[in-house]
């Protein structure tokens, strides 16, 4: 893939991680304060897609006409809300309780953006957790800290390891970004 310097536009080192392990060259760029909200009348799958458009929509006039910017946004989606990502340790044992025992989904919205084309996609992964006790949530809240995730959990730490009975989907989606799905754009781009 030379056809395009890529861009990867997040400051979640997750994502950092799963694109470098695609074995691309790419450079991290970001920018501070880009609005996050999104309509009240989005349906689960929309919410990631609209705001990782609105995250590219950010950096459209500052990119160079070989330059191809990635962009993405997560969310977990349970009981029919949001678990987005927590403002500290309450609410982070409040969200892993919601989830423990329990089917939940993760979704990502990705756009893939050149100065001549757009292609934004979501994909959902299912995740269902194993019942939690108190002392394993404050266990993982107290020692992992959270607050930069989605659902208040890494499916890659240790909460994953010993919670995550099953998951139906991609796991690096879970992760923050679905690398599979995302390489098949990739190169779709490059033709």
């Amino acid at each position: 893939m030379n056809k395009y310097h890529i861009i990867l536009a997040s400051n979640s080192p997750r994502r950092k991680e799963l694109l470098a392990g695609l074995d691309l060259d790419f450079e991290v760029r970001t920018i501070d304060g880009i609005d996050e909200s999104y309509p009240d009348t989005l349906g689960p799958e929309e919410i990631p897609l609209y705001i990782a458009r609105e995250k590219a929509n950010a950096y459209l006039s500052t990119m160079a006409d070989d330059e191809l910017l990635i962009t993405a946004d997560t969310i977990v989606w349970a009981s029919g809300k949001v678990l987005g990502k927590p403002k500290d340790a309450e609410e982070a044992r409040a969200m892993l309780r919601a989830l423990a025992g329990r089917w939940h989904q993760v979704i990502t919205g990705v756009c893939v953006v050149t100065k001549e084309r757009n292609v934004a996609f979501s994909v959902v992964s299912e995740v269902r957790f194993a019942p939690l006790s108190d002392e394993e949530i404050g266990y993982y809240v107290e020692k992992y800290r959270p607050y930069d995730k989605a659902g208040a959990y890494g499916i890659q730490e240790w909460i994953g390891y010993i919670g995550v009975e099953e998951i139906r989907g991609s796991f690096y989606n879970v992760m923050g970004l679905p690398v599979q799905r995302l390489y098949q754009e990739l190169k779709r781009m490059e033709r």
